[in-house]
């Protein structure tokens, strides 16, 4: 197995990490494996259609700018 090791961590941050893992019962490092699980291996990956939705709704009522539009743009500036 690998090893990780994670330096400029903030010391609130380690002290949430030490209150979480005691308030389940495990040690600091345990409980750093199991959130690194959950967060990479348990999260179902999304489909593109997914990721793509998302942008489109996060982009939504925004002005566009067609790529011709910008492709030309640059073209003129050389």
């Amino acid at each position: 197995m690998a090893q990780l090791i994670v330096r400029s961590i903030d010391d609130e941050l380690v002290a949430r990490l030490k209150k979480r893992a005691a308030e389940r019962g495990r040690s600091a490092e345990a409980e750093h494996r199991n959130i690194l699980h959950e967060a990479l291996v348990e999260e179902p990956q999304k489909s593109f259609k997914e990721l793509a939705a998302r942008v489109r709704a996060m982009t939504a009522g925004r002005p566009q700018t067609p790529s011709e539009v910008l492709l030309r743009e640059g073209r003129d500036e050389r």
